[in-house]
């Protein structure tokens, strides 16, 4: 079995024939390479002659440029630097008739040329230029006509398995059968969705993406300015990718394997129309999941909100999506933090959702909503992993973060509205109370569990009103800051000196603004009940907009 190697990225196809080929032509039978054998793969596209000093001016890249040597027959010395101008100008080869006007090449000229891979060729006397300019012209047209019309021939074989619904397993088997290689369609994170062809090349072409990862290229999906070399233009090769790109994204790949080294570039030519093919097939698909999408998550807010229906009905709507609601399940609410509530990172925070569930419980449900996302999972699951494992995903995409919510556990489909409020309340207050990215369970929530229970918020925030007085508004920056004080007195159990030590006051400004709170709020410092009024009002406080 060949060993993998690292996968070549196309570039543009350039038609044409190689010098290799442009060597066996019937009128450059007699023709002998005298240096720069390693350049025989170069593309022949068109033919000039140099029979006039400033030729280099006019010459044009992939050309075969053809001389009796008649400009350079007063300066040999110029033979020693042509070949580097000429492969500086991306000609692909040089064909001189020594005799008339050029005795003999120097050993410099052939050096470099066997450096840098310039094909030179001696041609025979008695051939004309005419001849070579007729036939070569000839074949690379005859060349491009066949590979044009092996091209549309292609094309609407692979059209064909679109309109007749086919998916990337019928594309990549009819590549396969036009350009007999193994083919593969490979996703955006390196995954092969399909292949095709003979079995042991498919695990080589399996092992090869494996090493090769994810493209690293921008988001039209060009190679990476580290990436790989691309093979030299007309020569055959083992493995070619091209990119699969909709709408100006990169949907992945498409990868051909031939153990015999047979892909050429107008193979690779048939591999992007194949990908041209492939995106019609994942947009396709996009479109259908986005509508399945919308339908699962549908259902599942009617679930969490009572309105889906008696119990049976939902279980039996659940298992048709995969979903096994008869269960003891836990409910999961993720939340976008604010500093990340976008569209993009909404349709992230899904994503990577989906697939922590797929890996924790595949029967579990989960579905996006306009703010947040929504799991459904075994009760036995370890919702905090499950939840790091998302969060562990979702931090490649930087800055967005988003808090999760755990509910008590669900006996059933009909206690599930309970338990996805339970949830949302314990994602909200678990920003509040730990800052953006916290985890937090309802029952961990100790007295906000309590305070999220009261559904008449008005009344809460009135008895905050009543209980802090003018401490209760931002307005007034010294209000705001006699608040803090006065919370953290509560939390030391009014302890001067700690209080002192952790406000970085003195002990005497300390005193005088103790005596200003009991005149605002009254006399807390021996009042056991309005001191639990007041921390109970500065929690309330704490989960404003809860």
């Amino acid at each position: 079995m060949e060993p993998p190697v690292r996968l070549a990225s196309t570039g543009t196809i350039i038609h044409g024939v190689s010098v290799g080929e442009v060597l066996g032509v019937s009128t450059l039978a007699d023709a002998r390479l005298i240096a720069g054998e390693s350049g025989l793969g170069r593309i022949v596209q068109r033919l000039n002659v140099m029979e006039v000093p400033d030729i280099l001016a006019w010459v044009k890249p992939h050309e075969l440029l053809l001389t009796t040597g008649y400009p350079l027959r007063n300066t040999p010395q110029s033979l020693g630097r042509l070949v580097a101008d000429l492969d500086e100008r991306g000609l692909a080869a040089l064909a001189i008739k020594l005799g008339r006007y050029v005795d003999e090449l120097p050993g410099e000229m052939a050096e470099q040329a066997d450096r840098l891979g310039f094909p030179l060729i001696l041609l025979p006397n008695d051939v004309g230029f005419d001849d070579i300019l007729n036939q070569v012209l000839t074949d690379i047209l005859n060349r491009q006509a066949a590979e044009l019309a092996r091209a549309e021939e292609a094309h609407r074989a692979l059209v064909q398995v679109v309109l007749a619904g086919g998916g990337l397993g019928e594309v990549t088997a009819e590549v396969a059968q036009l350009l007999d290689v193994s083919v593969a369609a490979v996703d955006g994170s390196g995954v092969v969705l399909a292949a095709a062809g003979p079995g042991d090349h498919v695990a080589v072409l399996r092992e090869s993406i494996s090493r090769e990862g994810p493209p690293r290229g921008g988001p039209r999906g060009g190679p990476h300015p580290d990436g790989p070399p691309r093979a030299a233009p007309g020569r055959a090769r083992s493995f070619a990718s091209v990119p699969v790109l909709a709408g100006g994204h990169h949907h992945g790949r498409i990868v051909a394997y031939s153990p015999s080294g047979t892909i050429r570039d107008s193979d690779v030519g048939i591999l992007e129309r194949a990908a041209t093919v492939a995106a019609l097939v994942v947009t396709r698909q996009e479109a259908v999941n986005a509508v399945e999408s919308k339908y699962r998550a549908d259902f599942l807010r009617d679930v969490l909100t009572g309105r889906a229906g008696a119990a049976e009905r939902v279980t039996a709507r659940a298992r048709a999506f995969g979903w096994d609601l008869s269960r003891r399940v836990t409910v999961l609410v993720a939340e976008l933090d604010p500093d990340g509530d976008e569209r993009s990172a909404q349709d992230r925070l899904v994503a990577c959702w989906t697939a922590a569930m797929r890996r924790h419980d595949p029967r579990g449900a989960v579905a996006g909503f306009s703010h947040e996302v929504v799991a459904v999972v075994d009760a036995s699951i370890d919702a905090a992993r499950l939840a790091k494992d998302a969060a562990s995903a979702f931090a490649d995409v930087p800055p967005a973060t988003f808090s999760t919510g755990t509910s008590r556990p669900s006996p059933g489909a009909e206690t599930l509205p309970e338990a996805y409020s339970q949830a949302l309340k314990a994602a909200r207050v678990g920003r509040q109370l730990h800052g953006p990215g916290a985890v937090a369970h309802f029952d961990q929530l100790g007295v906000y569990r309590l305070l999220s229970l009261v559904n008449d918020t008005d009344e809460l925030h009135a008895f905050v009103r009543e209980t802090l007085g003018p401490l209760a508004s931002d307005d007034d920056a010294e209000n705001a800051d006699l608040r803090r004080t006065l919370q953290v007195l509560l939390e030391t159990n009014l302890n001067v000196a700690e209080t002192a030590r952790r406000l970085h006051f003195h002990y005497n400004t300390l005193r005088y603004r103790i005596g200003k709170l009991e005149r605002l709020l009254g006399n807390f410092t021996d009042d056991p009940h309005l001191r639990l009024n007041l921390t109970l009002a500065l929690h309330v406080l704490r989960m404003r907009g809860i």
